[in-house]
């Protein structure tokens, strides 16, 4: 395993402390072993892009990279991620998950979505949920989300979670999307980026190499029960925004083998959605 901390940076400028990596790696190394470098660095563009960079390159699974500021951080749907130096986990991971079927891979964010909440939940004590396909949710207000991204046989995957962000710091809401929250403005006590982030990891490989085993199968590794379970849109009335900007609405009744959302339509029949932007009617 190799772990590196490049120049923190601002983060401890704020007065919020950086991220120590070696103390992330060994926590980790206690209680698995698949996330062979973590890496922090202070400020990157986009630490999916830089990890994309690196799979394109032939890298191998398990790298881990972690920033303390991304000047071009992505979420869904082309929008931005902005954080305060410090204030977040901004962080990607590199995967190959070469022996499942690319139709199942759409499970790899609805798996590190479970990791983040069910994290969120035993470290902060805040009672997160998802909202499908990948956003963390915090009462109505976005706390993190996750992004897919492949570059060939490999996924990268990017979480953000917001952290110590004052109320002040957070972002407006863009047009359509949810207002943004943090785990200090959702009241947590424990605002320490280093035990979230290990449970984080620790969670995400305890999942992804059961579902690796399960050639992708969620039903066999649990994950699509857990998935339902913290999920807030199932079994509600929903509007969805597809890619190419047709509008359909009614409700999700449950998600696929493959990760998609069912929606109900009002004449009975039901519609599988593989990607688009949900807005929660009730």
């Amino acid at each position: 395993m190799r772990t590196e901390n490049h120049t923190p940076g601002s983060a401890g400028e704020t007065g919020r402390p950086p991220l120590d990596a070696a103390a992330v790696q060994a926590a980790v190394a206690r209680r698995g072993g698949r996330w062979r470098a973590i890496e922090v660095t202070g400020v990157t563009g986009s630490t999916n892009a830089d990890l994309l960079a690196r799979a394109a390159d032939g890298g191998p699974e398990g790298a881990v990279l972690v920033a303390e500021q991304q000047s071009a951080g992505r979420g869904r749907m082309g929008r931005a991620w902005v954080s305060p130096p410090g204030a977040a986990l901004t962080f990607s991971l590199l995967l190959r998950p070469e022996t499942v079927p690319r139709a199942r891979r759409g499970w790899l964010p609805l798996l590190a979505g479970v990791a983040v909440v069910s994290a969120v939940r035993a470290v902060a004590a805040v009672d997160a949920r998802l909202k499908w396909p990948n956003d963390v949710l915090a009462g109505a207000a976005k706390l993190g989300g996750i992004l897919a991204e492949a570059a060939g046989d490999a996924v990268v995957l990017g979480i953000g979670v917001n952290v110590s962000t004052e109320p002040q710091e957070l972002p407006p809401p863009g047009p359509g999307a949810l207002a943004a929250t943090s785990l200090r403005a959702a009241g947590s006590a424990s605002l320490d980026r280093e035990p979230m982030l290990t449970e984080i990891l620790v969670g995400v490989e305890r999942r992804y190499r059961a579902w690796c085993r399960a050639v992708g199968d969620p039903e066999r590794t649990g994950l699509h029960g857990e998935y339902a379970r913290l999920c807030d849109t199932i079994g509600r009335r929903v509007r969805v925004e597809l890619p190419g900007g047709q509008l359909l609405s009614g409700g999700a009744v449950g998600v696929d083998s493959d990760g998609r959302l069912v929606v109900r339509m009002s004449a009975g029949s039901e519609v599988a959605v593989a990607a688009g932007d949900v807005v929660h009617l009730r």
